[in-house]
């Protein structure tokens, strides 16, 4: 891979990732291995066994920080010693089933933890931020249209309202603090889909369950049959 892509932007530069032990965080962190950027990596222990992150050994060469997003003063120290440039905020509990059974935790990683985050870039090195929420953050109460940006935010389920909350949770922030000429910090959003790609061992994932339904010679179950779904490819 050239070091040069995207104007070599990444190159040298201090990274910090969010969640860098899930299956997108780890696909990320490898990626900005290759561009030479030096990454500082903040996020529990790997969700899954196997995972992507110990099979190709991705914290040899970065910066390992195994810690919790509610964990404040920990997160503001690690932005403060390592000073980083960029930061992209993956860290989250990503999973809609488990919102039913830990909505609390779901409200406290999602909500406050990207709270957390944001309050702790605020007059730091950090001069962009990604902030990644879902396609599921929209109140998705009309039928037969595809939702715009500017869509409001919701969803019935704990996940799918946290989704929603961090992004106005961010909005909020952007316009309070990152805006101004004295505090420039770039923030954006982004909404992903459903993800799919190599090394994903999580559950309630179509791609990963219809795998493991195969190799234990079991039906296939898809849970939303009629459901129509995004699909981006994790690269």
């Amino acid at each position: 891979m050239s070091k040069q892509i995207f104007n070599g932007v990444f190159q040298n530069k201090t990274v910090l990732v969010t969640g860098h032990t899930g299956f997108i965080g780890s696909w990320l962190t490898l990626w900005l291995k290759q561009l030479d950027a030096n990454v500082i990596g903040y996020s529990l222990k790997p969700p899954t066994e196997p995972s992507l992150f110990d099979i190709l050994d991705i914290k040899k060469g970065i910066t390992n920080v195994i810690s919790d997003l509610r964990d404040k003063e920990k997160l503001s120290s690690i932005i403060n010693e390592y000073k980083p440039e960029i930061v992209f905020h993956l860290a989250a509990q990503p999973l809609v089933r488990e919102s039913y059974e830990k909505p609390v935790e779901t409200f406290e990683v999602n909500v406050i933890g990207t709270a957390n985050l944001l309050q702790a870039i605020r007059n730091s090195s950090v001069k962009s931020a990604v902030i990644m929420t879902s396609d599921k953050c929209y109140n998705n109460r009309i039928e037969n249209k595809m939702h715009i940006e500017t869509d409001p935010m919701g969803g019935s389920d704990p996940y799918s309202a946290s989704k929603g909350a961090a992004e106005l949770v961010t909005s909020s922030f952007r316009d309070s603090y990152f805006d101004k000429e004295n505090n420039r910090v770039e923030i954006s959003t982004v909404r992903a889909g459903n993800i799919l790609g190599g090394g994903d061992w999580a559950k309630d994932r179509i791609i990963p369950d219809s795998i493991r339904s195969l190799i234990n010679n079991s039906n296939i179950m898809i849970r939303n049959p009629s459901s129509t779904r995004p699909w981006q490819f994790v690269l």
